[in-house]
């Protein structure tokens, strides 16, 4: 009897596997991603499910792009590239490729101010807070319940005290740990506080792909803030064994707001299926740095691969020099070339990493990478003052980029991100500025794989085997 009912078990665990093998053939986004998940849901199909049921869904249904789908939108759109029409592409950098994946076009008139590391960062985003007259537009991939968050939950109720309006969307894995007495006391106040998945999405299904990595913050319509920080004290550098936190946001001003507005109020939409586009301002007042730039926003829901194909247009634009920070790098094999392509051409390719791990998997599989796109000419430094977590990307003196794409597959095809990209000399001059600053507290990168630690040795290709995962 005991056998019998293990060999039922056992064929259908095994139907199950190949049921899920078959989808994953059907809907992964690349073949390696395909071949990942039947290798492992075959050959360990008691694993192999409960990770598929919590990773292995690679479509996005339902969540409406306003800047491709709405008429309305799209009109709106087309007016603001002919309101602020942009200075030029005098560098032949591609603006139309760009446009494309971000379904918004270059326009001028705005400004970026770098905001380097937490305190610079917060006392930016409270101050902008503590002037809001209308309304604050607020998400966040991580949001806690510790003296950051009660900061931020004290700047938000004294706004809320003032008459204005607030929204608020975190994630719910990223926030996983967020309190329940935290969200009660904001909702209490008026703020509209939410899961983004509040009605659909990856909560219903207990996944942790879709996620939105999105960090926003809007006032008033007229300014705008994104970048790699979350709300929690290791963005402050409070973690002990983190050390220091190296992160940069980026205040914009200028039509850009505008655009970043409306990737908020694509999330808000799945979120609540409640439209804000007759709620708030969209006429940000141009800058006098009258820079051009974009707002990129790549998620799994767009047709194409928007975010590897911003890594690749980008590493493409280059001509002299192509320089990214990630602190997870997990490179799709596009990427891979074209990142050896620029380093073969003589372009000064470099990637700034961390010397310190805070997720293990990808710390570990970006060693396997390593080698081989050395050996193509391309320079590792590796950050050695805390742990780095900025996002940036930078094209000769012509793009500078910064937001929340990691060079990894999770923020390329899985997660919701955003970037802002300036095409202009001064802003490419500051991120430059800063960029070597870092890369002064960085060494090169010298070692092969076989010259480090066993578990480095051992555990990288391992690691490197759930790429399409990372």
């Amino acid at each position: 009897m005991y056998t019998t009912f293990s060999l039922i078990l056992f064929i259908a665990l095994e139907s199950v596997a190949i049921y899920f093998a078959f989808r994953a053939v059907q809907n992964a986004r690349t073949p390696q991603g395909s071949v990942a998940w039947v290798v492992f849901l075959l050959a360990a199909p008691y694993l192999g499910i409960l990770s598929y049921l919590f990773l292995g869904h690679k479509k996005f249904a339902g969540y409406v792009v306003k800047r491709r789908e709405t008429e309305r939108v799209v009109e709106g759109i087309e007016a603001s590239r002919a309101i602020h029409a942009a200075v030029g592409d005098a560098d032949d950098v591609g603006y139309a490729t760009f446009e494309r994946l971000a379904a918004a076009p270059v326009v001028s008139g705005n400004a970026m101010d770098l905001l380097i590391d937490g305190e610079e960062t917060f006392d930016a985003i409270f101050e902008a807070i503590d002037a809001a007259e209308t309304y604050i537009l607020l998400q966040f991939y991580i949001v806690r319940d510790d003296a950051l968050g009660g900061t931020l939950r004290d700047h938000l109720l004294r706004a809320r005290s003032r008459g204005v309006k607030v929204r608020f969307l975190y994630d719910s894995i990223g926030s996983n740990q967020l309190s329940r007495i935290y969200i009660e006391e904001l909702t209490q106040a008026g703020v509209e506080i939410l899961d983004t998945n509040a009605l659909r999405g990856p909560t219903n299904r207990l996944q942790v792909n879709f996620r939105n990595h999105r960090k926003t913050v809007i006032v008033d319509g007229r300014v705008g803030f994104t970048g790699g920080l979350n709300v929690g004290d290791e963005y402050m550098g409070r973690d002990p064994g983190l050390g220091h936190w190296r992160d940069t946001h980026v205040h914009l001003r200028g039509p850009i707001v505008a655009q970043l507005q409306l990737v908020f109020c694509e999330d808000w939409h799945w979120a609540t299926e409640q439209s804000l586009l007759d709620d708030l301002f969209w006429q940000a007042p141009r800058a006098d740095e009258n820079m051009d730039a974009l707002l990129l926003a790549p998620g799994p829901a767009d047709e194409m691969e928007t975010g590897n194909l911003y890594f690749c247009a980008a590493i493409r634009a280059a001509r002299k020099r192509i320089w990214i920070t990630s602190p997870y790098f997990v490179p799709d094999a596009d990427i891979g070339s074209a990142l050896k392509i620029a380093a073969l051409q003589g372009i000064d390719v470099r990637i700034l990493v961390p010397g310190k791990a805070d997720h293990w998997s990808t710390y570990l599989a970006a060693f396997d990478y390593f080698d081989d796109l050395r050996d193509a000419g391309v320079k590792f430094f590796v950050y050695d003052n805390g742990f780095i977590h900025q996002k940036v990307l930078l094209v000769d003196n012509s793009i500078a980029s910064v937001g929340t794409i990691n060079l990894d597959n999770r923020s390329c095809r899985l997660n919701f991100e955003e970037t802002a990209m300036f095409f202009d000399h001064r802003a490419a001059e500051n991120v430059a500025t800063m960029l070597e600053a870092d890369f002064a507290q960085s060494y090169l990168l010298e070692k092969s794989l076989g010259d480090h630690p066993l578990w480095i040795r051992l555990g990288a290709p391992i690691a490197r085997l759930f790429a399409p995962l990372l």
